[in-house]
């Protein structure tokens, strides 16, 4: 039997401030096909799952917290027991609205598989929303697109 263990996964801290564990896929224990699973925990003030899109359906269920989920030319609220469908394709973006309190979220997306966009933030390259990417809706918070901290 494969068990993931949430209290016993480090999981990896992305630059625009959230920690994000894998379940299900990515280094977890518990492969499968069909779908990847994870928790998010994105910071008070602004950590974010930055302006992003890839090739799987995905649905993000707010855990705890508040944000402003962006999809597509679309913005809006959300909080705990909120889930969000994302179809594939389409730009996104859940960013923590409260200077206090983490927003934690569970992802679950499908086919299972790696997203560039872990990569890509980690490397300082993220598609730039209205540059190389689609626009952020009216009045978003802006996408975190800086590179990694200079180690330096």
């Amino acid at each position: 039997m494969r068990i993931a263990d949430l209290e016993q996964t480090e999981g990896r801290v992305y630059p625009a401030r959230r920690r994000t564990k894998n379940l299900v896929g990515g280094v977890s224990p518990i492969q499968a096909e069909h779908f990847s699973m994870g928790v998010v925990v994105l910071e008070p003030g602004g950590g974010q799952v930055p302006w992003h899109n890839q090739d799987q359906e995905e649905i993000y269920f707010i855990l705890d917290g508040d944000g402003e989920m962006c999809l597509g030319d679309e913005r809006q609220t959300v909080h705990a027991g909120q889930a969000a469908y994302i179809p594939p394709g389409i730009f996104h973006q859940l960013t923590n609205t409260s200077p206090t309190e983490p927003l934690r979220m569970l992802y679950c997306y499908g086919p299972a598989g790696d997203v560039a966009h872990w990569r890509q933030e980690l490397a300082g390259t993220l598609p730039k929303a209205g540059v190389d990417a689609p626009p952020l809706p009216e009045g978003a918070a802006p996408q975190h697109t800086a590179p990694p901290a200079d180690p330096d």
